[in-house]
């Protein structure tokens, strides 16, 4: 008959360490039924869940493994476990599966503290905690990026009230929680959408060009209204492009050329393309400055407002078709079905009431630095970060930097 033991591993990290002990194993036939390592800070910790084929070896391969890592200075730990035991956990690991990524300037005690008991609280039990982020210098520094990941498994009674609780704690804590399902289409995903004004770059274009014409409260009163979800977008953008009227097409190019791309846009498009993702910016701002942006980052779609232009000056108007919040949804539908693949491989990322649409189309919809209304609304949420925090909701680590940056 055989044996099921559970054996556990910790001391100074080396080179080789799971060679040695697998192949005293395989001395005796054993069969590996899971295996798990982490090294933090030079110290491993090393599980393995083994079945002794016939139940008399036991005796000699637990001496054996003793005798051997006494002799590399490890501590070790074994326990018998039962097929009951066994059945039970193979049978749980059969339910569904999530990703809870956890996202701050500085990863403190308190927030993994908080995330895990709202995690346990729901029924999850965590699986693997994995620190995605760079190791953190020990010198303060204002853009400091850390993300830990932790893999979840369980089946929660009340998916909202979960998020609902996460949701709460960040606005607590100043961090960002994400709560995804682990699902093949998370890592899977071929095309990203963006915003523009507010997400790709740090300005509302409208409230610019209002600056330039004499009418900058009065429009940008209208946009925060509008962002907020107070006003139908459609209308309010009539009423503050009419503003514009008479405006000269001249400042057009001095504005395109002051805005500042968002904290980690730049990273976040290069490191898509390095990997082969499609981008598109769907925007209910002006084209001029998509199209600015387009030849800046190697944008493959761009979709925005067209400024109606006669004799040199703004006519108050748009050439064509208004991008609204329900022309950005059918946009992101277009542009999925014309590079081949289905909404759930598609992220899409924005700041207003306006860009609801679009993010609930997605398979990922992340609400950037955005209004209560839309965080509330979206899914998912990033404010304490820059834009290139989304490579962490699709699983990038920082050593894939270093590799795409080769």
């Amino acid at each position: 008959m055989s044996e099921l033991v559970l054996i556990n591993v910790s001391g100074r990290d080396k080179p080789g360490l799971t060679s040695e002990i697998t192949g005293i194993m395989g001395q005796y036939d054993v069969r590996i039924l899971d295996i798990g390592q982490a090294v933090i800070h030079d110290h491993l910790t090393w599980g393995i869940l083994i079945e002794i084929p016939d139940e008399s070896k036991s005796s000699p391969v637990i001496r054996d493994l003793l005798f051997r890592l006494h002799a590399l200075d490890l501590q070790v730990r074994f326990a018998p476990i039962t097929i009951e035991e066994y059945q039970r956990w193979a049978e749980g690991r059969n339910r569904a599966c999530y990703i809870v990524t956890l996202l701050s300037r500085d990863i403190k005690a308190e927030q993994i503290a908080r995330v895990s008991a709202i995690t346990a609280r729901h029924g999850l039990n965590i699986d693997n905690i994995s620190r995605l982020s760079a190791r953190p210098s020990l010198n303060p520094s204002e853009n400091r990026i850390a993300c830990v990941e932790f893999s979840v498994r369980g089946t929660p009674s009340d998916l909202d009230q979960l998020r609902a609780d996460f949701l709460h704690i960040a606005g607590e804590m100043n961090v960002d929680i994400a709560f995804q399902e682990d699902s093949i289409f998370r890592r899977n995903r071929r095309l990203v959408v963006f915003d523009m004004d507010s997400t790709l770059i740090d300005a509302e274009v409208i409230d610019e060009l209002a600056l330039e014409a004499g009418v900058g409260g009065r429009v940008a009163e209208i946009t925060e209204r509008a962002m907020l979800g107070e006003l139908d977008f459609s209308q309010s953008f009539e009423e503050r492009l009419g503003l514009l009227k008479g405006l000269d097409e001249s400042v057009l190019e001095g504005i395109a050329a002051r805005l500042r791309l968002t904290e980690g846009a730049e990273h976040l498009i290069f490191s898509l393309k390095s990997l082969g993702y499609r981008t598109a910016i769907l925007s209910g701002g002006f084209t001029y400055f998509a199209r600015h942006l387009q030849q800046k980052l190697g944008i493959d779609y761009v979709y925005a407002n067209e400024l109606e232009i006669k004799n040199g000056k703004v006519t108050g108007r748009v050439a064509g078709q208004i991008v609204d919040g329900k022309r950005k949804a059918e946009l992101l539908q277009e542009i999925a079905e014309r590079e081949h693949i289905s909404r759930e491989q598609v992220i899409a990322v924005g700041d207003g009431a306006n860009d609801l649409p679009m993010l609930s189309q997605a398979g990922l919809g992340v609400a950037f630095r955005a209004k209560p209304l839309v965080k509330e609304s979206a899914r998912h949420s990033i404010s304490t970060l820059g834009l290139d925090a989304i490579l962490y909701l699709i699983g990038f680590r920082e050593s894939d930097s270093l590799q795409i940056g080769k």
